[in-house]
Protein backbone atom coordinates (compact mmCIF):
# COMPACT_ATOMS: atom_id res chain seq x y z
CA UNK A 1 0.00 0.00 0.00
CA UNK A 2 3.17 2.25 0.39
CA UNK A 3 3.95 2.10 -3.24
CA UNK A 4 0.35 2.97 -3.98
CA UNK A 5 0.36 5.98 -1.85
CA UNK A 6 3.63 7.35 -3.32
CA UNK A 7 1.88 7.04 -6.64
CA UNK A 8 -0.90 8.78 -5.73
CA UNK A 9 1.60 11.93 -4.49
CA UNK A 10 3.63 11.43 -7.31
CA UNK A 11 0.52 12.03 -9.78
CA UNK A 12 -1.33 14.63 -8.24
CA UNK A 13 2.19 16.90 -7.34
CA UNK A 14 3.12 16.02 -11.03
CA UNK A 15 0.05 17.15 -12.76
CA UNK A 16 -0.01 20.61 -10.88
CA UNK A 17 3.86 21.38 -11.21
CA UNK A 18 3.30 19.89 -15.26
CA UNK A 19 0.15 22.36 -15.46
CA UNK A 20 1.65 25.57 -13.78
CA UNK A 21 4.66 25.02 -16.04
CA UNK A 22 2.67 25.17 -19.34
CA UNK A 23 1.29 28.43 -17.52
CA UNK A 24 3.94 29.73 -17.35
CA UNK A 25 6.30 28.95 -20.19
CA UNK A 26 3.25 28.54 -22.91
CA UNK A 27 0.28 29.89 -21.68
CA UNK A 28 -1.86 26.91 -21.13
CA UNK A 29 -4.70 27.14 -19.09
CA UNK A 30 -4.79 31.10 -19.24
CA UNK A 31 -0.91 31.63 -17.75
CA UNK A 32 1.42 34.65 -18.68
CA UNK A 33 3.70 32.97 -21.04
CA UNK A 34 7.29 33.35 -20.74
CA UNK A 35 7.26 36.55 -21.29
CA UNK A 36 4.52 37.52 -18.49
CA UNK A 37 6.30 34.61 -16.43
CA UNK A 38 9.44 36.92 -16.66
CA UNK A 39 8.14 39.85 -15.75
CA UNK A 40 6.13 39.12 -13.13
CA UNK A 41 9.73 38.08 -11.89
CA UNK A 42 11.92 41.21 -12.98
CA UNK A 43 8.79 42.58 -9.84
CA UNK A 44 10.19 40.33 -7.69
CA UNK A 45 13.57 41.35 -8.65
CA UNK A 46 15.18 37.91 -10.24
CA UNK A 47 17.80 39.18 -12.75
CA UNK A 48 18.10 38.58 -15.78
CA UNK A 49 14.48 38.04 -15.42
CA UNK A 50 14.21 36.06 -18.56
CA UNK A 51 16.86 33.62 -17.51
CA UNK A 52 15.03 32.83 -14.41
CA UNK A 53 11.18 32.31 -16.15
CA UNK A 54 12.97 29.71 -18.45
CA UNK A 55 14.74 28.07 -15.54
CA UNK A 56 11.23 28.33 -13.55
CA UNK A 57 9.11 27.48 -16.22
CA UNK A 58 10.92 24.39 -17.42
CA UNK A 59 11.57 22.98 -13.74
CA UNK A 60 8.06 22.91 -13.35
CA UNK A 61 7.63 21.32 -16.27
CA UNK A 62 10.14 18.82 -16.68
CA UNK A 63 9.95 17.70 -12.55
CA UNK A 64 6.15 17.29 -13.26
CA UNK A 65 6.49 14.89 -16.32
CA UNK A 66 9.16 13.24 -13.89
CA UNK A 67 7.18 12.86 -11.40
CA UNK A 68 4.13 11.40 -13.26
CA UNK A 69 6.50 8.72 -15.10
CA UNK A 70 8.18 8.19 -12.03
CA UNK A 71 11.83 9.25 -13.34
CA UNK A 72 14.37 10.72 -11.59
CA UNK A 73 11.74 11.51 -9.16
CA UNK A 74 14.34 12.13 -5.93
CA UNK A 75 16.17 14.66 -8.44
CA UNK A 76 13.04 16.35 -9.56
CA UNK A 77 11.18 16.36 -6.08
CA UNK A 78 14.59 18.22 -5.02
CA UNK A 79 14.86 20.59 -7.50
CA UNK A 80 11.08 21.40 -7.37
CA UNK A 81 11.32 21.79 -3.20
CA UNK A 82 14.01 24.51 -4.42
CA UNK A 83 11.59 25.94 -6.67
CA UNK A 84 8.38 26.53 -3.87
CA UNK A 85 10.74 27.68 -1.38
CA UNK A 86 11.58 30.29 -3.20
CA UNK A 87 8.36 30.87 -4.33
CA UNK A 88 7.46 30.98 -0.83
CA UNK A 89 10.43 32.69 0.67
CA UNK A 90 9.92 35.75 -2.68
CA UNK A 91 6.13 36.03 -3.10
CA UNK A 92 4.18 34.64 0.08
CA UNK A 93 6.09 34.79 3.53
CA UNK A 94 5.09 38.61 3.95
CA UNK A 95 1.42 37.93 3.63
CA UNK A 96 1.37 35.29 6.71
CA UNK A 97 0.41 31.62 6.45
CA UNK A 98 -2.60 31.18 5.11
CA UNK A 99 -4.03 30.71 1.88
CA UNK A 100 -6.96 33.33 2.27
CA UNK A 101 -4.37 35.98 2.42
CA UNK A 102 -1.71 34.87 -0.13
CA UNK A 103 -0.25 33.53 2.51
CA UNK A 104 2.47 30.16 2.61
CA UNK A 105 0.30 27.83 3.18
CA UNK A 106 0.02 25.96 -0.34
CA UNK A 107 3.26 26.33 -0.67
CA UNK A 108 3.97 24.25 2.82
CA UNK A 109 2.08 21.49 1.62
CA UNK A 110 3.79 21.08 -1.59
CA UNK A 111 7.53 21.41 -0.15
CA UNK A 112 6.28 18.65 2.80
CA UNK A 113 4.95 16.24 -0.66
CA UNK A 114 8.17 17.05 -2.44
CA UNK A 115 10.66 16.20 0.74
CA UNK A 116 8.48 13.13 1.15
CA UNK A 117 9.34 12.03 -2.37
CA UNK A 118 13.34 13.31 -1.89
CA UNK A 119 12.88 10.89 1.06
CA UNK A 120 10.90 7.78 0.05
CA UNK A 121 11.65 7.78 -3.74
CA UNK A 122 9.12 6.92 -6.68
CA UNK A 123 8.12 3.66 -5.06
CA UNK A 124 7.72 0.45 -7.53
CA UNK A 125 5.08 1.69 -9.47
CA UNK A 126 7.43 3.58 -12.07
CA UNK A 127 9.57 3.68 -15.07
CA UNK A 128 11.98 3.74 -13.03
CA UNK A 129 11.98 0.52 -11.85
CA UNK A 130 11.35 -0.86 -15.56
CA UNK A 131 15.15 -0.09 -16.44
Amino acid sequence: MNDLAILVLRLALGIIFLAHGGQAAFGLFGGPQIGGFSQMLAGLGFRPPMLWAYIGAYTELIGGACLIFGLLTRVAALFLLVFIVVAALKVHLAKGFFLQNGGFEYNFLIACVCLVLVITGPGKFSLMNKF
